[in-house]
C-alpha cells in the first residue's frame, strides 16, 4: 500500500536535550492545524520518553504507538477513534508511554505498517522522535518527506547539531531533507542567528523567539501555546515556519528525494545519543581509541543520572546567566545546586559512604557548574601546568617534573563544555570556522584550547597556571633563578627606563618574569598593558589593561596587539608593557623605544639574546613595511638595552642564563655585550643542575649616564664578588 501520497511525514528531531524540541513538535502540529486547516496527527516516539508530549498537551491517551503497532484489528475508519486521542485544538495525537514508568518497545516492521494505515486519514503526521536514533526512529525518517532539527543559539548545541546532519548524511539521508529550526532566540543567546546560520551552513526554517513566560503560561494550562496565545510574537513565529515549509512545493520536493532503505540494523553504531551539555556519554568508536571499563562503572552511570535529572530539575543556563559575575549570587547558585544534588542522589538508595556520597556530589557540581575534572588539579598549589591531550589522557607538570594524571573527562562533550564556559565569558570563540582560542581564568592563568577537525583526537586543553601568591624577586632568589646582584642591576635598569627584552623558549617563564619585573616601575608612573589573553598581575595603581579582540564570525572586528600598542602612543603611557611580541608589533614597539617612550618591557620567543635580536628583524619584517634589513637592525640597537635570557633547563627548574646590553652596530651587525651568565657545571646525585651565576666584569655603558643622573650604581655588583654569591645560592638551594 505504502505511504499515502496525499500525507507528509514530519519528524522533529535534536542534536541533544533540552533544546525545547518537544515543545516544537506540540505547537507546530498545532500550527499546521490552525494556519492549514488540515488533518493533523501528532505521534510522541522518543525512546527516552517519560510521557512529555502527555503532559505538554494535557491528554491521557487512548493508546501508545506500541499498542497502535500491535493491534490486530487494522487501522480504518471505525477504529481510527480508538488508536488516537483527539486534543481539544483539533488534532490527534499518539502517545510514546502512558506514564514515566513504562517502558518503550516499537517493532520497526510494524511501525512501517502503522503509518501506511495513519497516512490514509491524516495530511500531516508529524513525530517526535527524540534525539536518540534507534530502529523505530530510522523508520521514520526512512518514509519522512522532512526532518526538523531543532536547535539552540550556542556554540555546543550547534556544534551537536552539526555532528547529527555529518552522521545522517553518511547515512544517505539526503541533506535537503534535514531544515533546521533556530529556537530559543533571544537577546542573551551566545550566538546571532547568522553565525549560527554560518556555523551549520545552512539557512534556517523557522526562527523561535525564546518567551519563557508564554511557555511556562501554555505548560500550566496543558495546551499548546499556539491555540491559546495565538498574538503572542512566538505563535507568529510557528505560522511563518509553517508557511515556509508547506509553500511553493516545498515538501513535495523534499519527498521525492531518494532516502536509504533498510537502515534500521545500523542506528546503534552510526548514531549515538547527545548528551545535554555537560553530561557524560560513551567513548565513540574511533581508531586508537578503545572505551575503557570505568566509562561503563556503576558509579560513573550513577552520576550520568544524577547530571540528567539535575538538568531536569534545575534551569542551570539561566542561573549561571543571572549571576553575572556577582560572587553572593554564584555561591547562592552553587549552594542550591549542591542541595539539589544532594537530594537527587538520597533518591537513589546507594550504598556508598558519606564520604563517598560527598565526593560524587562535590564531582557532579563540578560537571554542572565549574571545570570538571579540572577543578581539583586547578586548587592544586603545586600543580603549574595541565595538559589535556584527549579526554582520557592528562598531564600535569608539578615541581618542575611531568606526570601523568590519574584524573579523566568521562566524555569529548563534558571536555567540550569545560572549553565553552572558559571562552563564552570572554567574549571569545571556538568552532569548526576558527578550533583553537587562547583565553584566561578568572585567577589569570592562560589558556589555549583545540577542538576538531584540528584536534585528532577530540578537544584538548592547555593551561598555564599561576600561583595565587605572585612570584616575588625573592622567590627568585630562593629558587635559585638569580642572585641578588643580579636582581638589583635589573631594579635600577627598570626604574631608571631601560628598554628591556624578556626572551625565552616556550614555558622557560617569560611572562612571570615580565610581571615580576614590572613591579620595579614607580608608582607615580602610568602603565599601559597590551596582551592577547590578559595575565600580568600589575600591583601599581595607575595601571591601564588593554587585551586584544578576535574577529566575529564575519571576519571582522578583530583588534589585534599592533592595534592596541599604536593606539596606547595616543594614551599618554609612561611605560608600554607588551606581553608578548609575535608580529608586526614590533616595529611598533621598537618606534614607540625610539620616539620617547623609555622604559618599555615585553617578550619574544627565543633561544638566545643573539636569537632574539633575529626573532626582533623577522617580526618587524611582518609588519609589511618594505625596510631594508639594516635599517631595522638600527631600530632595534637605538631601542632595545637589556636583554635577559630566561631559560628551562633539563632537570625542570628555570633560570636566568644572561643578561645582554644592546650597545649598538658595527658595520650591519647589532654588537651585544654579555653582563651575567650562568655557566652550568654538571649534575648532583639527584640528577639536578649544578651551576653558578657569574658576572663578566664588564660594566655597561649607561652606568655613566646613571651616574650622572646622580644614580648611585655599586661597581661590585660586576665583580667577582657576584660571581661568588650566585654560586653560594645555587648550592643553598639546590636549585
Amino acid at each position: 500500500m505504502g505511504i499515502n501520497q496525499q500525507c507528509h511525514i514530519i519528524a522533529v528531531s535534536g542534536g541533544k536535550g533540552g533544546v525545547g524540541k518537544s515543545v516544537f513538535a506540540a505547537n507546530f502540529a498545532q500550527a499546521l492545524t490552525l494556519e492549514l486547516r488540515a488533518k493533523v496527527l501528532l505521534i510522541d516516539l522518543d525512546a527516552l520518553s517519560c510521557g512529555d508530549q502527555n503532559i505538554i498537551l494535557g491528554l491521557r491517551p487512548n493508546k501508545t504507538i506500541q499498542e497502535v503497532s500491535t493491534f490486530g484489528g487494522g487501522i480504518n475508519q471505525n477504529t481510527l477513534s480508538m488508536l488516537v486521542t483527539p486534543h481539544a485544538s483539533g488534532f490527534h495525537f499518539i502517545a510514546a508511554v502512558k506514564s514515566p514508568g513504562d517502558n518503550f518497545n516499537v517493532d520497526p516492521a510494524a511501525l512501517s505498517k502503522v503509518l501506511e494505515g495513519l497516512s490514509q486519514f491524516y495530511q500531516f503526521i508529524v513525530v517526535d522522535i527524540g534525539n536518540q536514533f534507534l530502529q523505530p526512529q530510522l523508520t521514520i525518517l526512512e518514509n519522512a518527506s522532512c526532518n526538523l532539527i531543532v536547535t539552540m543559539p550556542e556554540i555546543l548545541t550547534i556544534n551537536q547539531t552539526q555532528k547529527l546532519i555529518s552522521q545522517l548524511s553518511t547515512m544517505m539521508f539526503p541533506q535537503d531533507m534535514m531544515q533546521v529550526v533556530l529556537n530559543k532566540v533571544g537577546p542573551t543567546s551566545i550566538l546571532t542567528q547568522q553565525m549560527a546560520s554560518q556555523m551549520l551552513r545552512k539557512n534556517f526554517v523557522g526562527v523561535i523567539p525564546q518567551d519563557d513566560q508564554t511557555t511556562s503560561q501554555a505548560l500550566a494550562r496543558s495546551t499548546p501555546f499556539v491555540a491559546t496565545f495565538a498574538r503572542a510574537p512566538i505563535s507568529a513565529a510557528y505560522h511563518e515556519t509553517v508557511r515556509r515549509l508547506t509553500q511553493g512545493g516545498v515538501l513535495d520536493k523534499m519527498r521525492s528525494l531518494n532516502k536509504p532503505k533498510n537502515v534500521q540494523a545500523k542506528a546503534q553504531t552510526q548514531i549515538t545519543q547527545a548528551q545535554p551539555l555537560g553530561a557524560a556519554s560513551t567513548v565513540q568508536n574511533r581508531p586508537g581509541v578503545s572505551a575503557k571499563k570505568e566509562d561503563f562503572d556503576e558509579r560513573t552511570q550513577l552520576k550520568k543520572r544524577l547530571h540528567k535529572g539535575l538538568i531536569e530539575t534545575m534551569d542551570l543556563k539561566k542561573g549561571i546567566t543571572d549571576t553575572q559575575g556577582d560572587l553572593a549570587k554564584e555561591n547562592e547558585l552553587r549552594l542550591k545546586t549542591q542541595q539539589t544534588i544532594a537530594t537527587l542522589l538520597e533518591k537513589e538508595k546507594t550504598n556508598y559512604s558519606r564520604d563517598e556520597r560527598s565526593q560524587i556530589v562535590k564531582e557532579v557540581l563540578d560537571e554542572a557548574l565549574g571545570l570538571g575534572p579540572l577543578e581539583d588539579l586547578l586548587a592544586d598549589p603545586a600543580v603549574s601546568e595541565i595538559m589535556v591531550n584527549r579526554r582520557d589522557l592528562i598531564y600535569i607538570e608539578r615541581n618542575g617534573r611531568l606526570t601523568r594524571s590519574e584524573t579523566t573527562f568521562t566524555s569529548n562533550q563534558q571536555l567540550l563544555t569545560v572549553i565553552e564556559r572558559i571562552v563564552t565569558p570572554l567574549g571569545r570563540r571556538i568552532d569548526e570556522k576558527t578550533p583553537y582560542v587562547d583565553a584566561r581564568l578568572k585567577d589569570g592563568s592562560r589558556v589555549n584550547a583545540v577542538i576538531p577537525p584540528l584536534a585528532l583526537d577530540g578537544p584538548c586543553i592547555t593551561i598555564r597556571k599561576f600561583a595565587k601568591v605572585p612570584i616575588t624577586f625573592k622567590d627568585y632568589v630562593n629558587f635559585g633563578t638569580m642572585t641578588e646582584p643580579m636582581i638589583d642591576f635589573l631594579r635600577i635598569c627598570i626604574e631608571n627606563k631601560l628598554n628591556v627584552i624578556i626572551s625565552g623558549g616556550t614555558g622557560s617563564g617569560k611572562t612571570t618574569l615580565l610581571n615580576v619585573l614590572s613591579g620595579f616601575i614607580p608608582a607615580t608612573e602610568r602603565i599601559i598593558t597590551v596582551e592577547d589573553a590578559a595575565e600580568l598581575q600589575l600591583k601599581q595603581e595607575h595601571v591601564l589593561r588593554l587585551e586584544t579582540r578576535p574577529a566575529n564570525m564575519e571576519g571582522e572586528g578583530a583588534v589585534t596587539i599592533r592595534d592596541l600598542v599604536r593606539n596606547t602612543l595616543r594614551m599618554r603611557p609612561d611605560r608600554i608593557v607588551v606581553g608578548e611580541c609575535r608580529g608586526g608589533e614590533a616595529l611598533d614597539m621598537l618606534s614607540a623605544m625610539n620616539t620617547g617612550h623609555d622604559g618599555s618591557l615585553t617578550t619574544v620567543h627565543a633561544n638566545s639574546p643573539r636569537e632574539a635580536v633575529s626573532r626582533l628583524e623577522t617580526l618587524c619584517l611582518m609588519a609589511g613595511m618594505d625596510l631594508p634589513a639594516k635599517a631595522i637592525r638600527e631600530q632595534i640597537a637605538g631601542a632595545v638595552d637589556l636583554i635577559i635570557q630566561i631559560s628551562r633547563l633539563s632537570d625542570g627548574s628555570r633560570k636566568v642564563v644572561s643578561i645582554t646590553e644592546v650597545i649598538g652596530m658595527q658595520g650591519e651587525v647589532v654588537t651585544l655585550q654579555e653582563i651575567y651568565r650562568f655557566k652550568e657545571e654538571g649534575f648532583d646525585k639527584n640528577r639536578k643542575i649544578v651551576g653558578q651565576f657569574q658576572s663578566t666584569g664588564f660594566i655597561p655603558t649607561f652606568i655613566e649616564e646613571f651616574e650622572r643622573k646622580g644614580v648611585k650604581v655599586p661597581r661590585t655588583l660586576f665583580t667577582g664578588q657576584t660571581a661568588n654569591v650566585a654560586q653560594s645560592q645555587v648550592k643553598k638551594t639546590g636549585t
